[in-house]
């Protein structure tokens, strides 16, 4: 790896699941041995250490990382300034590399063992890893037999690697927790405006299993997703998902990565019903909107009463990033039969309320309020779609927590007057 790195340089880290800690770990050995400076990591978010651990500071003298979506291992660095957060929606990662805006030296990539024609796969996240390993001028690859092969767009002959490290060990494990009584009223109230024959595009977490695990009446449901977790899993073996319906091809889950247990990365080898694709595909707004009923569910950390969705910043401090949030919830929304959905209980576990006035300050919005429809909380669901400002606030309220809605009844006057008598 060594030849690779170099002050001023860049390099692409495979992300999520697939994320080559060996590799990684050997580029920061490197770094501080060579005392490099500026050696940029470009990436999404990564599991496990990353490239800056918080106490290796000789880490972040040679390194700086510019995440495309942050996780809790560079918050931190992100709000220190020693890493930088990118801002960018997931359908438009490719095209930093095919538009020439970055072109890494090299792309560490976690592969999936050569076939007996010498082919890998890049496993659990193709999104745009495949855009890196075409454009970087160097790859080198992790090759671990428990790497999932995954069919898709992920496909990489062996003769493509400058340089292999053999490894044999786990993927990181995505622990689900149990769901709480708000989570699984939020599920219930999703489930309802899912119809029979939909597709579902779902993230991870509470709030998607939730919805998951309410939609097992349901039938010839569909998935075209940027992601998936385990929560697809009893769906997909009940047959309640067989992607019968979808308007783009039936019969297999599409997906630009997945996270989640080993149960599921057993799922997805060899498994010709699942393919990864491009990111640039599986957000394209477009093949979005083609879908048949195409429900697409997400989240926020806080929204105002009027719509606004703060989604990837707690006030000033970044949390996390665009994702594909706005490309699902536009898709959604011009889909025939579709409806994008902003899901979310209506406080935070520390009783925060998360329906305020305005967005806390320095808030990032990343939805707007003319983008943003269906809006569901523990109390219920509401459709913003044509609703005037102050229609909007009284819908919303009523989806607040009910200790929160004197004070945003009391702003909502004060803002609007007449419009929204007390």
């Amino acid at each position: 790896m060594e030849p690779y790195l170099q002050s001023d340089g860049m390099v692409f880290i495979h992300a999520g699941a697939a994320t080559p800690q060996p590799l990684m770990q050997g580029m920061i050995n490197v770094a501080k041995a060579k005392k490099l400076r500026n050696l940029q990591t470009i990436h999404m978010h990564l599991e496990g250490p990353g490239p800056i651990p918080l106490d290796d500071p000789e880490a972040a003298e040679c390194i700086r990382p510019l995440p495309t979506f942050v996780g809790a291992n560079l918050r931190k660095q992100v709000m220190t300034g020693d890493a930088e957060a990118i801002p960018i929606h997931l359908r438009d990662l490719p095209y930093l590399f095919r538009r020439r805006v970055v072109r890494p030296d090299v792309a560490l990539l976690h592969c999936s063992p050569p076939d007996a024609h010498g082919f890998c796969t890049l496993g659990t996240s193709v999104d745009w890893a495949r855009g890196a390993a075409e454009h970087s001028k160097a790859l080198v690859a992790l090759i671990n037999p428990q790497m999932p092969r995954v069919h898709g767009d992920g496909i990489i002959h062996f003769s493509q690697f400058d340089a292999v490290l053999h490894h044999d060990g786990p993927l990181w494990i995505h622990k689900t927790k149990e769901l709480s009584k708000e989570e699984v009223s939020i599920g219930q109230h999703i489930a309802n405006l899912v119809p029979d024959g939909a597709t579902l595009q779902m993230g991870i977490g509470s709030v998607p299993d939730a919805a998951l695990s309410q939609l097992t009446n349901h039938k010839n449901l569909g998935i075209h997703t940027e992601m998936f977790s385990d929560g697809v899993l009893p769906l997909i073996e009940s047959g309640v998902v067989n992607n019968s319906m979808k308007s783009t091809y039936r019969g297999r889950t599409i997906s630009a990565f997945l996270s989640g247990s080993q149960k599921l990365y057993d799922f997805v080898n060899d498994n010709l019903s699942v393919n990864l694709k491009d990111v640039a595909y599986t957000n394209n707004v477009e093949v979005i909107a083609s879908q048949q009923s195409m429900i697409g569910i997400n989240s926020c950390i806080e929204m105002d009463m009027t719509g606004q969705a703060a989604s990837s910043t707690i006030g000033f401090r970044i949390y996390s990033g665009f994702g594909g949030q706005v490309d699902f919830l536009t898709g959604a929304a011009a889909s025939q039969n579709g409806k994008g959905i902003l899901a979310f209980p209506s406080r935070t576990h520390k009783g925060v309320p998360r329906i305020v006035p305005q967005l806390n300050e320095g808030a990032a919005v990343v939805t707007t309020r003319a983008q943003v429809q269906w809006v569901v909380t523990e109390y219920g669901s509401v459709n913003l779609f044509g609703k005037s400002l102050p229609q909007r606030a009284r819908s919303l309220i009523s989806l607040a927590h009910p200790d929160d809605r004197d004070d945003l009844e009391r702003h909502a006057h004060e803002r609007f007057g007449k419009a929204f008598p007390k």
